[in-house]
C-alpha cells in the first residue's frame, strides 16, 4: 500500500487544525463577544464553506490563488508557490475546517460568564484574562472545534480537487486516493484507504464524545 496519501492527510489535517484554530479563535471571539455594522455580514461569510458546494469555494480559491490571480501573482513574484502542490491542500482544508472551529468556539465563548471577565479585568490586563479566565472556561468548546476541524481536513475532497488537484506523490490526499483508486476499479485499495479514513475519524468522534466527561 501507498502510504503517502495517508502521511499527506495527517500533515495537511493537523497543519490546517492549526491554522484555522488560530484564526478561528480570534473570530469566534469576536463574534461572540461584539457587536459592530456588518457583523452579522462577517458571521455568514465565516459559515459559507459549510454551505456552497466545494466546487464552487474551489473555484474561487483557484481563480484568488492561481497563477494569474491578485494573490496568487504577489505570492509567485515571493516565489511561494501554491496551487497543485501540497500548500494548496493546506489552504483547502483551512478553508473548510474553519467554520467548524469558529461555531464551537464561539459557542464556547457566549457560554462564559461576561460578569467573570468584567470582574476579572479590574485585576489585570484583558490579555491575562483572556488566557487566564476565558479560554480555560471555554477550553471544551475550543477542543471540539479543532477535532472537528482535524476530522474535516481529513476528509475534504471537493475544494482540494480544485485547487491542488490529485497528483499521486505530490498531493493526493487519502479522499482522492480512494476516488482514483476506484476510477481504476482497484477495488481492494480503495477499501483498504478507506477502512483506515473511517478508523481515524471514529477515533476523533470517540474522543470527542468523551469530552463532556472529561475533569480539569
Amino acid at each position: 500500500m501507498d502510504l503517502f496519501p495517508i502521511l499527506l492527510s495527517i500533515r495537511v489535517a493537523t497543519l490546517s487544525t492549526i491554522l484555522a484554530g488560530l484564526f478561528g479563535i480570534a473570530l469566534a471571539w469576536l463574534l461572540a463577544r461584539k457587536r459592530f455594522p456588518g457583523w452579522t455580514l462577517l458571521e455568514a461569510v465565516v459559515v459559507l464553506p459549510l454551505i456552497l458546494p466545494p466546487t464552487v469555494v474551489g473555484f474561487y480559491l483557484l481563480m484568488l490563488l492561481g497563477r494569474s490571480g491578485p494573490l496568487g501573482a504577489i505570492l509567485e513574484t515571493a516565489g511561494l508557490e501554491i496551487v497543485f502542490t501540497w500548500r494548496a491542500a493546506v489552504v483547502a482544508a483551512t478553508v473548510a475546517s474553519l467554520p467548524l472551529v469558529v461555531k464551537a468556539a464561539q459557542a464556547a465563548f457566549e457560554a462564559v460568564d461576561p460578569r467573570l471577565e468584567a470582574a476579572a479585568r479590574t485585576l489585570r490586563p484583558a490579555a491575562s484574562v483572556f488566557l487566564t479566565v476565558t479560554l480555560p472556561l471555554a477550553w471544551r468548546g475550543i477542543l471540539a472545534g479543532y477535532i472537528l476541524a482535524f476530522a474535516r481536513g481529513m476528509g475534504e475532497f471537493g475544494i482540494t480537487l480544485m485547487l491542488a488537484g490529485s497528483i499521486p506523490g505530490r498531493t493526493q490526499t487519502l479522499p482522492l486516493a480512494i476516488y482514483d483508486a476506484v476510477q481504476v476499479n482497484d477495488l481492494a485499495q480503495a477499501n483498504a484507504l478507506a477502512i483506515i479514513t473511517i478508523a481515524i475519524v471514529s477515533l476523533l468522534l470517540f474522543v470527542l464524545g468523551r469530552l463532556p466527561r472529561v475533569r480539569l
